[in-house]
């Protein structure tokens, strides 16, 4: 029988899920991705997850982040180091633009790694730079 385990995510399997996850701006990272712009690709899904937080649809920004999440899991050391560089310091930008209900639904939908990744970012960022 084959060992079923899954490989790594590179930054180019990356994409590929991303413009599967993200249907509407798969142009947009197709674009980005033939750059060779991992970090505009990371980008462009926060502004896209932005965008759906000024519509309040938190239960959409929930599932994406869950689906950011399968990448985080599964991806090799740049990939996860552009998730929680990128990615999971943008929910600092999302709580600044947001109602406090809806960030506290959306720290919820939170994979529990993803949290802890924010909390130690909030802690360093308060020790660096007394925020």
């Amino acid at each position: 029988m084959m060992n079923a385990q899954m490989q790594t995510i590179n930054q180019k399997m990356a994409v590929e899920y991303l413009k599967f996850f993200y249907p509407t701006i798969r142009n947009e990272i197709t674009q980005l991705s033939k750059q060779n712009n991992f970090a505009g690709v990371m980008q462009a899904t926060i502004n896209y997850l932005k965008d759906l937080l000024l519509d309040s649809k938190i239960n959409i920004i929930g599932h994406h982040i869950k689906l950011m999440e399968f990448i985080y899991k599964k991806g090799n050391s740049y990939v996860k180091d552009m998730i929680e560089n990128l990615f999971i310091r943008s929910f600092e930008s999302f709580k600044k633009h947001t109602k406090i209900q809806y960030w506290n639904d959306l720290y919820n939908y939170m994979p529990v790694k993803f949290q802890e990744i924010y909390v130690e970012q909030q802690r360093k960022d308060e020790i660096f730079f007394g925020k």
